[in-house]
């Protein structure tokens, strides 16, 4: 999937965008809400993608300030949310100033496999949108507005006039 760095980093900066939009939508009452029992709830899942980040990465050995995920899930979505912002830019910071397009082919211990650092971050792009499309249906259960990914979201229709799709 990604053949050079900056391949990976075109992509990441607008996905980390639409995640950083999400977490900025939570409320701190939203991330308590339990929809259904033993899930995760939006503040559960909020910190598992603000930790993830460090923790997949540094299989590669890669070390950069990040989320704890042995810590508990914050009280404020506002801390979430920080958290989130503070580890996407300290990893990408230790990658440009670590990391070359040969890296992407180096191979390292993966929950038991070997993966190429290219799978790893295809995974941890693809993990990120996986459990962001997880929240934005517990925010509509929550009564949260939902941004707008990948096209406008039903208020965004409503704001620009347009009647939003129903089917």
């Amino acid at each position: 999937m990604f053949r050079t760095m900056n391949d990976f980093y075109t992509t990441w900066k607008e996905e980390a965008k639409g995640t950083q939009q999400v977490l900025d939508s939570l409320t701190d009452e939203s991330l308590q809400k339990n929809f259904t029992e033993g899930h995760r709830n939006l503040g559960r899942l909020g910190w598992h993608l603000a930790t993830t980040l460090e923790e997949m990465v540094s299989h590669t050995g890669l070390q950069f300030s990040g989320a704890d995920f042995s810590k508990p899930v914050p009280d404020t979505a506002e801390e979430i949310a920080e958290a989130y912002r503070f580890t996407n830019q300290s990893m990408i910071r230790a990658m440009k100033d670590n990391w070359t397009d040969e890296t992407l082919q180096e191979e390292h211990d993966m929950y038991g496999e070997k993966w190429t650092v290219a799978t790893i971050l295809k995974v941890l792009l693809l993990h990120q949108v996986h459990h962001r499309a997880q929240m934005t249906v517990l925010m509509r259960q929550a009564g949260l507005k939902v941004p707008g990914l990948y096209g406008p979201a039903k208020e965004e229709w409503t704001a620009m006039g347009a009647e939003p799709p129903t089917v």
